[in-house]
């Protein structure tokens, strides 16, 4: 059995960080055309082994889960910003904090968000105008931010604030943008990038000290929160306050766990739907499907949970966007012993990784998988493709929690623009893809609004 798997040849120190940076995109898929299922390749002084067999993803993210860890990075920036919450948490710490935050993300408290979802979606189409260009991206995570400050921190942000969180965001994804130099520059130094990155830290988490302070006393009031349980409010952070109350919380845990849901609750849905309005753009047939299905469950009215339940040709293309366009588009894990895995050992230490991107277009799993095609998603058709062969939301113990809460999300809000709008992108060429934490657009997304 081969020691170490095949993989493209990289320059001392620095590996394959410089083609990885450039454009990781490009960079992965070639990888992994040229060398298979496992591949071998460093990022800087990080050993990475990708895995593009759904059976091996399978494996890592469920079957034997327990043995891998989230990876330490080149940098503890990530945990400056997130600290210990459910994103990067890990062992005992990451199974409290998944317990206290499961009663939020019940189906049946989130059935119940349907209605504030679609408020903040309409309050956002009421400001549009026909025939304006609108930048679809700050669009979408725009009301993506207002929902999920409504529905897990229990009160809202005027639009004052919500510029200044999603101004302060760029300097958070420029952060972790693939950078050959990073791991040769400490987070003490004081660089204008370190500078940034923290002034930006410091104005976020007084956001959500604020939003803490205004919430202190009111967690057990059924009228300071939407979509209570039994009269007692079931947001995230009622539910953390309460837990503080009990000594079962820090302040410390509390912010990080707020950090991580405002940042990891909007952006992913705000680009699934960028993404989804850009294909359907593209395919005018497409489109047209979904307004006809539109009209037919929804018949002009303000969509509900009850329509969503009833909408197929919409979720397929909500899907399909997920699997050409995933917003999280790589997934690492570390192994915490020697692992086995496509017929190679993988070190302890070693940083796996798993990435949608290559997964998500492959054609072994995919007819034609450049195409944009919402009939990939019929039952008959799904059935045929590995478990593994798409998984957006990742998967195992670990999945993300907050799936349906997203689901639906962006059927509501799409429905709700839908109704009123078809969206047409402004410029000629395609856009460019910037990968950070998540994968951004690189160019703003414009759009000309058609008032249907």
């Amino acid at each position: 059995m081969s020691i170490r798997p095949p993989g493209p040849k990289g320059v001392p120190l620095f590996g394959n960080s410089r083609q990885y940076a450039k454009d990781p995109f490009t960079f992965l898929t070639q990888v992994s055309e040229a060398y298979g299922d496992v591949v071998y390749f460093g990022l800087g002084p990080l050993d990475t082994y990708m895995l593009t067999n759904p059976a091996d993803i399978e494996r890592v993210l469920v079957r034997d889960d327990a043995r891998y860890h989230k990876p330490d990075f080149q940098d503890d920036a990530i945990g400056t910003l997130l600290g210990d919450g459910l994103l990067l948490s890990e062992s005992k710490t990451w199974r409290k904090q998944r317990e206290l935050a499961q009663p939020s993300f019940d189906p049946r408290r989130i059935s119940s968000l349907g209605e504030a979802m679609t408020d903040h979606a309409t309050s956002m189409v009421d400001g549009w105008n026909d025939g304006e260009v609108r930048d679809v991206q700050l669009e979408m995570a725009r009301v993506t931010v207002k929902i999920i400050v409504d529905a897990m921190f229990g009160t809202s942000l005027d639009d004052e604030r919500i510029r200044e969180v999603q101004e302060n965001l760029e300097p958070l994804g420029k952060r972790f943008e693939p950078d050959p130099m990073r791991f040769l520059v400490p987070d003490w130094a004081p660089t204008r990038e370190n500078r940034e990155y923290k002034q930006s830290i410091e104005l976020l988490e007084g956001v959500i000290d604020d939003v803490v302070a205004e919430r202190l006393g009111t967690e057990d009031d059924p009228a300071a929160s939407v979509a209570d349980t039994d009269g007692v409010p079931m947001d995230l952070l009622s539910v953390l306050l309460r837990a503080k109350n009990r000594g079962e919380q820090t302040d410390q845990q509390i912010r990080d766990e707020m950090m991580t849901m405002l940042l990891a609750g909007h952006d992913t849905t705000a680009l699934t739907l960028t993404y989804t309005w850009y294909l359907l753009s593209q395919h005018p047939e497409a489109e047209a499907k979904v307004h006809e299905e539109l009209d037919a469950v929804c018949g002009g009215a303000t969509p509900t949970v009850a329509d969503v339940r009833r909408f197929d040709y919409v979720e397929r293309v909500i899907q399909e966007a997920m699997r050409l366009y995933p917003p999280v588009y790589v997934i690492f894990r570390e192994p915490q012993v020697d692992v086995r895995l496509g017929g190679y050992r993988i070190p302890a230490g070693s940083a796996i990784m798993l990435p949608q991107w290559v997964v998500h277009r492959s054609p072994r799993w995919y007819d034609d998988p450049e195409s944009f095609d919402p009939d990939r998603w019929l039952p008959e058709r799904r059935a045929e493709r590995p478990r593994f062969a798409y998984f957006p939301f990742g998967g195992g113990p670990r999945h993300c929690i907050g799936k349906q809460f997203s689901m639906m999300e962006a059927q509501l809000i799409l429905a709700t623009v839908a109704q009123e709008y078809e969206l047409e992108y402004v410029r000629e060429d395609p856009f460019e893809l910037r990968g950070s934490l998540t994968m951004h657009p690189q160019e703003p997304m414009g759009m000309r609004l058609h008032r249907r």
